[in-house]
């Protein structure tokens, strides 16, 4: 079996307070964190049960700031050093401490690295990313395509080394008041940024959710993706394996780079290659190019 896993525990707290987050300063009580710890524990023992000959890649997509907790680390540790896994890769505001990745298996981790310019100053975070890159780790750089971080995501990205993708996050619901000027900024910034602006019919496409790739809950419910609520089976199940097969799309349309890119239609695959999970794109083209 070779799987790509997308795993979201309980864990719903962050440590920033973003405004159009519903995970925003929340904060969990003992119990809660303790019931995200073991179910994270459960998940990566499972992993580690399971025969050499199984590979899997691993993309953590918590529902806030996960590194800040130190039971992630020691998971995404463990599993850099499973001969199961391929690679482990986090959605992150990088607001952690980075040293715990030098017991990692470096050629096995990923970060997909997000700046928030209303909770961190522009320099610190830079500083992590540069001490990320010097300690050898693959990571890439997001901002939510915000207008008025306009000036930021300039600055950043000249701050950041050249070999770094920056994604932008299209703010959906702010696309029809943008202006052509401001949009042909993002896509200067980000070569797919154009890809990102679109709500994609997806009802009845062929996609790897669910076959190659799906999304596993706290208690091992296994869906196709996070955007299609139906269970599938359940990672835990001795007979999980039997529920993955390929199948069309049930939902009528598709907005999330997490879910996009696994339609075939789309041949995201061929972009990102081997980085599709941390957002590293391996061929990268401006977006007509690609089109064309």
């Amino acid at each position: 079996m070779k799987l790509q896993l997308l795993y979201r525990g309980p864990l719903s707290s962050c440590n920033y307070g973003c405004q159009y987050c519903p995970f925003a300063k929340h904060k969990e009580s003992r119990a809660e964190l303790l019931k995200d710890r073991r179910a994270l524990e459960r998940f990566v023992r499972w992993i580690g049960e399971r025969p050499a000959s199984d590979q899997f890649s691993v993309l953590f997509t918590p529902w806030g700031e996960a590194l800040i907790r130190p039971w992630y680390q020691e998971a995404i540790i463990t599993l850099t050093n499973l001969p199961q896994v391929q690679k482990v890769a986090i959605q992150t505001n990088l607001s952690c401490g980075l040293g715990w990745v030098e017991q990692c298996s470096k050629p096995h981790l990923a970060l997909w690295a997000t700046f928030h310019p209303e909770w961190v100053q522009r320099k610190a975070f830079v500083a992590k990313c540069l001490e990320l890159d010097q300690r050898g780790v693959r990571f890439s750089v997001g901002v939510v395509g915000f207008p008025r971080f306009r000036a930021e995501i300039d600055a950043l990205r000249q701050a950041l080394p050249s070999h770094v993708y920056l994604w932008i996050n299209a703010v959906k619901p702010e696309l029809p008041t943008m202006s052509e000027e401001e949009l042909a900024f993002f896509a200067t910034i980000d070569p797919l940024f154009r890809y990102n602006t679109h709500h994609y019919d997806s009802y009845g496409l062929p996609c790897g959710a669910g076959f190659t790739v799906v999304s596993v809950a706290g208690d091992g419910t296994v869906r196709r993706c996070h955007f299609i609520p139906e269970a599938i089976g359940n990672l835990y199940d001795p007979e999980f394996k039997q529920c993955l097969r390929a199948r069309p799309c049930s939902s009528q349309h598709c907005h999330c780079h997490i879910g996009y890119v696994h339609l075939a239609s789309l041949k995201l695959n061929e972009i990102f290659g081997p980085g599709i999970l941390e957002r590293i794109p391996y061929h990268l083209s401006p977006y007509d190019q690609l089109l064309g």
